[in-house]
């Protein structure tokens, strides 16, 4: 019998080959199998056509850190510098996310729904932010924050903003993608933790 390689999730889990846990996801191989296919998929040099690898690992970055996902966070800022060269990137990313926001925030279009309206921040670059990372990559994490603590904002003039910062339809959906596959393995690697703990 092969030894099967270990995928980010059980690497960002502690999940040891033939433990119990590594036992609970072999149950469902094709949901690991799919769930390592996306991240390969997102975040490898030649993948996620249009959006560049710079952007994507620094989106990643930002949404775990916002998220508060510590061990996901530290994977994707290192990655971030490993694979750009640039960690003072990296560094003004996982700054820029740091944030007391914890959603979710916005407005309900119905008004059945309006007593479950919230206030809260918004997220953008400051001049010397936005100076450093373009205004793609501002009005990339700017989006990523509203969809993390702001998804019931989420509007066709969001999209417009990022298409007028330099963004491509398919950027804008590989965005989109990005930030959707990190709340799906955040939870996957804490619920895990959890069952380890």
């Amino acid at each position: 019998m092969t030894e099967r390689a270990s995928d980010i999730i059980d690497q960002l889990a502690g999940i040891a080959p033939g433990s119990p846990l590594d036992a609970v996801r072999a149950r469902r191989p094709q949901a690991r199998a799919n769930a390592e296919r996306s991240y390969r998929e997102l975040f490898e040099p030649q993948a996620a056509d249009g959006l560049p690898l710079r952007e994507r690992l620094a989106v990643a970055a930002f949404v775990a850190t916002l998220h508060r996902a510590a061990p996901t966070a530290c994977h994707y800022t290192d990655l971030l510098a490993a694979k750009t060269g640039d960690s003072a990137l990296a560094a003004a990313v996982a700054a820029a996310a740091a944030s007391d926001a914890h959603g979710p925030y916005g407005r309900y279009p119905s008004s059945a729904l309006r007593s479950e309206d919230r206030d809260g921040p918004l997220w953008q670059a400051d001049a010397q932010l936005a100076a450093a990372l373009g205004p793609r990559l501002a009005a990339a994490l700017a989006h990523a924050h509203m969809l993390v603590f702001h998804p019931r904002d989420a509007s066709p003039e969001a999209l417009e903003a990022l298409l007028a910062a330099g963004l491509s339809t398919t950027e804008v959906v590989t965005l989109s993608q990005i930030v959707a596959f990190l709340a799906f393995q955040i939870r996957v690697i804490e619920g895990l933790r959890l069952l380890a703990a």
